[in-house]
């Protein structure tokens, strides 16, 4: 099961601003960019906020702009993925700007919890989103495979990219508002989750591809 499965659903109330934004001559690639640089502005000011927290009050409010970003991200993913499909906006260019920027975005958006756990004195919480850092990249990698071997591109969970932004937008909301402090081991347990569910989403899809490749 994963949050991706409501893709179509999503995709239907987003439809109405599709249509509207390709008719101003908005292309899909020009919303990936503009998603891909967002996400690393956002990222960069997380980053220096959290190093300079303990000296300012009040800077960590700064991370509930983090679970308004997300979503927003995801909408604007589907934008342009449904630009590209429905208005004849594909390319082989878009297709790589896809997956780079998910990439780069994913990266700029989860080094703060990087710093966050350093900047708590937690060696622990800082070594488990490191691996789940390099393990999410692990999955991503694995999901773009499946058109080399003759499969489709997998999607395949429990953590894919949007589960991820469900779980770290949780974290950086309940951070935002105070209920995560320094001594405490919430981090390291949310990211022990992570990194064992990041694991079981690569397994999930070197399954699933097999499987698909093997019934082709």
């Amino acid at each position: 099961m994963s949050i991706y499965q409501l893709k179509s659903a999503f995709q239907s109330l987003l439809r109405p601003t599709v249509v509207q934004l390709a008719k101003l001559g908005v292309t899909a690639n020009s919303v990936t960019l503009t998603a891909m640089l967002l996400s690393i502005a956002l990222g960069v000011l997380l980053v220096c906020t959290t190093v300079a927290m303990f000296n300012l009050h009040n800077l960590q409010l700064v991370w509930l702009l983090l679970p308004v970003w997300l979503f927003l991200r995801m909408a604007l993913n589907a934008i342009d993925g449904m630009l590209a499909r429905e208005h004849q906006q594909k390319s082989h260019l878009g297709a790589i700007l896809n997956e780079v920027g998910d990439v780069v975005s994913d990266l700029a958006l989860s080094i703060p919890f990087v710093v966050l756990a350093w900047r708590f004195d937690d060696l622990v919480a800082t070594l488990l989103m490191c691996s789940v850092l390099l393990v999410a990249l692990l999955t991503e990698f694995i999901g773009v495979l499946g058109p080399m071997l003759g499969a489709s591109r997998r999607y395949d969970g429990p953590l894919g990219k949007s589960d991820r932004a469900f779980m770290f937008g949780a974290v950086a909301l309940a951070y935002g508002l105070g209920w995560i402090s320094a001594g405490v081991t919430v981090l390291s347990w949310v990211f022990g989750v992570a990194l064992l569910l990041s694991l079981l989403t690569c397994w999930n899809r070197i399954r699933a591809m097999l499987a698909e490749v093997n019934h082709a």
